[in-house]
């Protein structure tokens, strides 16, 4: 049976890196979106990498980017994968020599499959709810409008949480998940125990 891999975003605090880490999950994300509310600049997430386990990933979430900006974060931290979720296209995403997802905002008439073509270098493609502005804001999207055949891997997201998770993974199949509000007390003020919660659905998705 082949794992689901967890990714936990939007991380601000210490207690949080500790509840996420001691939860098990595969990868941390920090976001470098100023107009987020869960932004955190490159010196603030440096100081909380240092609290991540061995072979815990640490990913960096970018919005179109200056590429000087991601220099310095990559300069700043050890980050092993890059999100971008953007208007970005491949030329810039690769340009950093790191592996990296492509967001895609899904909505009827998105060819995800020529969207693939389109980022062949992408390690995944990462599948959004649509919204106005950047980011899922919570809200799911009709996991049907995933096309069957496709062979890139898959990072679903765009408002999944503890309640929905194990549905999510049964219906779709991803390699990972990736949540943020979804655990959340508040914007980027994460739960520890819907973060146990969550985790727990991936396992039993799983099993």
């Amino acid at each position: 049976m082949t794992r689901t891999r967890v990714k936990i975003c939007g991380l601000t605090r210490e207690q949080d890196v500790d509840a996420v880490v001691d939860a098990g999950a595969d990868a941390i994300g920090f976001v470098f979106y100023p107009p987020s509310a869960r932004f955190v600049t490159s010196e603030r997430a440096a100081a909380l990498s240092k609290r991540v386990a061995p072979f815990t990933s640490i990913v960096g979430l970018f919005v179109n980017p200056d590429p000087a900006d991601v220099r310095a974060a990559l300069d700043s931290l050890p980050m092993h994968l890059l999100q971008f979720h953007g208007d970005e296209d491949e030329a810039f995403c690769r340009q950093f020599g790191r592996p990296y997802l492509k967001a895609v905002r899904m909505r009827p008439g998105v060819d995800l499959i020529h969207y693939a073509a389109l980022f062949e270098s992408a390690q995944a493609l990462l599948v959004d709810a649509f919204v106005e502005g950047f980011g899922g804001g919570g809200q799911t999207f009709d996991w049907s409008l995933i096309p069957t055949g496709l062979t890139r891997p898959l990072v679903l997201s765009g408002g999944l949480s503890p309640e929905n998770v194990e549905d999510a993974i049964r219906r779709v199949r991803p390699a990972a998940v990736d949540v943020s509000s979804g655990v959340e007390a508040s914007k980027g003020i994460k739960d520890a125990r819907r973060i146990a919660e969550f985790i727990a659905g991936v396992r039993n998705a799983d099993g």
